[in-house]
């Protein structure tokens, strides 16, 4: 697929993989801001970057670029917040 060749259906797949890849991006900033992880759900988390580490293999097999983009910049929002959950937790 060249870059030129978009279709609106791919379009919209790389809009909704934009948005859903940054969601956890709020959390992380709230949290390295305020040094406090004391609220948030370390099992939710883990259960994300289980979900996100499948859908990027899956991503990977059916060669689609948005599921791969989208879960590759998941996985990494999700590793920061599981971090900052180690590092504040007592805060």
């Amino acid at each position: 697929m060249q870059f030129m060749e978009l279709s609106g259906v791919d379009i919209l797949g790389y809009a909704a993989g934009l948005i859903t890849a940054f969601t956890f991006l709020p959390q992380v900033l709230k949290t390295w801001k305020t040094k406090s992880a004391k609220d948030v759900s370390l099992a939710m988390f883990l259960i994300a970057l289980t979900n996100q580490i499948l859908w990027l293999a899956f991503g990977i097999l059916r060669a689609d670029p948005v599921i791969i983009i989208t879960n590759a910049v998941m996985l990494f929002m999700t590793s920061i917040m599981i971090t900052l959950k180690l590092k504040y937790n007592h805060s």
